[in-house]
């Protein structure tokens, strides 16, 4: 698949996304975002790619959205009347939204590997990968605040489920920046690597072992922690049973229990 923005490449089921704007910094411009669903819709429905790495080209992860590409915003929700524009502004927020959801979409694991800088939209894009992982020289930034906006595409609605609206509301009101070993200690990340070889050699690791388990049951495991992350415990208690009652008896379980008894690695279907 051919993106503009993105590299993209399967490999041993493990599909690799790369932020490929090393030149910006990888700044999220119009394409890249349009890139970004095209790519993990690609992944979800590929059979073949069993899980995602997420990864940037060049010496920052991501630099956030592109100022230009905010600059452009106006003249492109002109309308003579305020009403239309402000909607076609809604409209056109929450598409970009929608890119990001397409992580969490996705019914294959999306794992990110950051190094380097990861500013503003960065921050809403990796808080939608289903786990975090960042090199020591990695630091973050929600810096939304500084150019005088409200961030709107995700990090103020993911980012309290996974750090708690303290420290949110701290990091979301000052912009300041954070470093690894902090990001680490709010559980932003699972885990800091000594460098950008060591963290994408880890997470390889970790792809590889989600690769070689049933997809069938890796989607459903995804399915259910995503649904109970939004829903009560009796609504999530209740939707599994009713997913396993359609999914569990299926060829991946046979195998795996065969393949257990005959102490070999069970081959799955795609």
């Amino acid at each position: 698949m051919q993106l503009e923005t993105l590299a993209l490449s399967l490999d041993a089921h493990i599909a690799t996304v790369r932020l490929n704007r090393p030149d910006k910094a990888n700044a999220m411009n119009a394409t890249m975002w349009q890139d970004i669903r095209r790519a993990f819709e690609w992944v979800d429905r590929t059979p073949e790619a069993r899980v995602a790495v997420l990864q940037g080209e060049g010496k920052l992860f991501c630099a956030g959205i592109d100022l230009q590409m905010m600059m452009e915003i106006a003249p492109q929700i002109h309308n003579d009347c305020d009403g239309r524009s402000r909607e076609a502004l809604r409209r056109l927020i929450l598409d970009l939204q929608d890119t990001l959801t397409s992580l969490e979409r996705c019914r294959k694991p999306v794992l990110a590997a950051i190094h380097g800088g990861c500013i503003g939209g960065g921050i809403d894009l990796i808080t939608c990968a289903d786990m975090r992982y960042c090199s020591a020289d990695a630091y973050f930034s929600i810096k939304e605040i500084d150019i005088g906006m409200t961030a709107d595409v995700g990090t103020l609605q993911r980012l309290p489920k996974l750090v708690g609206e303290g420290i949110t509301r701290e990091l979301a009101y000052t912009g300041r920046r954070f470093e690894a070993a902090e990001a680490r200690q709010m559980d932003l990340v699972n885990r800091v690597f000594d460098s950008r070889e060591a963290l994408y050699a880890g997470v390889q690791e970790i792809a590889a072992t989600i690769a070689s388990k049933s997809p069938l049951s890796i989607r459903g495991t995804k399915e259910m922690i995503s649904y109970a992350r939004d829903h009560s415990l009796a609504d999530s208690l209740n939707y599994v049973a009713t997913w396993n009652a359609a999914m569990l008896m299926s060829q991946d379980l046979s195998e795996a229990m065969t393949a257990n008894m005959e102490k070999r690695a069970p081959v799955f279907k795609e």
